[in-house]
């Protein structure tokens, strides 16, 4: 019987055993996906011959309703939510670096490995998971990721040392890393490609809507309090998301009707060994490892080498994140209108000029740099947003799981690697401006010109099952 047909106490009593635990009978009861090539019944024998074009969301259907249905919007609006929380736990430690460290008493260094230690625990975990990612229900991997990485954040908000500190991180990012592949193949199961345009444009709006509120809110919360409260906040935030999941929220599992009897680490190793996920990979890496290389250091070259007072600062990053609330969703309707690759090669140029000129700054006014911030930022996300709607069309729908939770694990680490480049190539002057911040700008360019040439041979397979020349 599902969760919510229960009472909300006896819900939340049977939640921890129901988490992982799959029951044969249950799969044919539940209602099933909700594209319209799901609801059919079909014979074991043509079950095994199932790929996304039958049993999931079709390639493309230009007879297909194209707006979404209640539920669907809910479902959207939940997604973007938990994505809000996850990206807020991540992104609020930088900003209270300057509380927690004389807080806890702990060095630049110690904070530094407290940041980076998310981030590499987010990377193992997706490798770890990966092999168990298509075996389960994803509402119940959604919910047991959510719980723990719940629990990481409570105990960063317990912190009374740097070790508790460190060990909350490592827990968040064990479990945090996996809920953002979770929500990918969630979304790829439950919505055919050209809608996922949209349906993406609206969920990475949880990363500028961390910037514009919750960050604000964060630091407000520190200085009037202290940096635990933000912490017992997030923990707030996750737990009505946590509810809502489990009371509302119905079963996605028809891909378990695909299932081959492997164990997981031949399901990893299938995953890994395909040629066209290598590529995919590959794309990813490049990305990532652009896209991190200059976020580590925005704010001090916005200071120091733009000549951008320190407290205008909140105003560029709330300016550009409300551009980027608002281009989110028009970018991915753009994509599901003029197709994904097109509109991805308008991002990499666009975000490459800016780039390049961003990072070729002297002295500005105030205005000038927050014009430059958002027309980078809309380069970013019209390369982001259709490149994930791109990447959910590659896996088959029995590896959408496994390929989405290898996906974030590359993501994670070569975020980890695009900062740590960026450090040895970036040097800073006595004054605090930074030197060879260009040949950075040189480094993002040509990783985001090489995505944009691999990227065409990794919609190819798309566009011929569409019939199409791209898509």
């Amino acid at each position: 019987m599902p969760i919510w047909r229960s009472g909300h106490l006896g819900a939340l009593i049977t939640l921890p055993r129901l988490f992982l635990r799959v029951h044969a009978d249950e799969i044919h009861q539940r209602r099933p996906y909700l594209c319209p090539a799901a609801r059919t019944s079909y014979s074991s024998s043509e079950m095994s011959l199932m790929s996304e074009q039958t049993i999931a969301a079709p390639i493309d259907d230009d007879q297909q309703e194209r707006g979404f249905s209640r539920y669907q919007t809910f479902l959207i609006a939940l997604l973007a939510f938990t994505q809000f929380t996850l990206i807020l736990d991540f992104i609020i430690m930088s900003p209270l670096g300057a509380i927690l460290m004389p807080s806890l008493n702990i060095t630049a260094g110690q904070f530094g490995v407290a940041v980076s230690a998310y981030a590499f625990a987010a990377g193992i975990s997706g490798i770890l998971a990966a092999g168990f990612a298509d075996r389960f229900d994803r509402k119940r991997m959604l919910l047991f990721f959510y719980v723990g990485f719940t629990f990481g954040t409570v105990l960063c908000a317990l912190a009374q040392n740097f070790h508790v500190l460190l060990l909350g991180r490592i827990v968040t990012g064990l479990f945090g890393g996996v809920i953002g592949s979770v929500v990918l193949a969630i979304v790829t199961d439950l919505f055919p490609l050209q809608l996922r345009g949209r349906v993406m444009g609206f969920i990475q709006t949880a990363f500028a809507a961390s910037q514009v509120l919750g960050v604000p809110a964060g630091l407000f919360l520190a200085n009037h309090w202290n940096w635990h409260i933000c912490f017992v906040a997030i923990v707030g935030l996750s737990l009505a998301a946590i509810a809502t999941i489990a009371l509302v929220m119905e079963p996605v599992d028809g891909h378990l009707k695909l299932q081959h009897d492997r164990n997981p680490f031949q399901h990893l190793i299938a995953t890994v060994a395909q040629p066209r996920y290598t590529l995919a990979f590959m794309v990813t890496t490049l990305l990532a490892t652009g896209g991190f290389m200059l976020m580590p250091f925005g704010s001090a070259f916005t200071v120091h080498n733009l000549g951008i007072d320190i407290v205008h600062l909140p105003t560029i990053y709330l300016v550009s994140g409300l551009f980027s609330i608002l281009m989110g969703p028009l970018v991915g309707r753009a994509s599901d209108a003029f197709g994904k690759y097109p509109t991805f090669v308008f991002g990499c140029v666009v975000s490459a000029i800016m780039v390049l000129i961003y990072t070729h700054l002297g002295h500005v006014s105030l205005l000038t740099a927050i014009v430059v911030n958002v027309l980078m930022f809309v380069g970013i996300f019209s390369r982001m947003i259709p490149s994930q709607a791109l990447m959910s069309a590659i896996p088959d729908a029995s590896q959408r799981g496994s390929f989405s939770a290898i996906s974030a694990s590359v993501q994670q680490l070569s975020g980890g690697l695009g900062s740590v480049v960026a450090a040895a190539i970036v040097a800073e002057n006595p004054d605090g401006s930074l030197l060879h911040f260009d040949r950075i700008g040189y480094v993002v360019v040509a990783s985001s010109m090489i995505s944009m040439i691999a990227m065409y041979f990794v919609q190819k397979p798309i566009a011929r099952r569409a019939g199409r020349r791209m898509v």
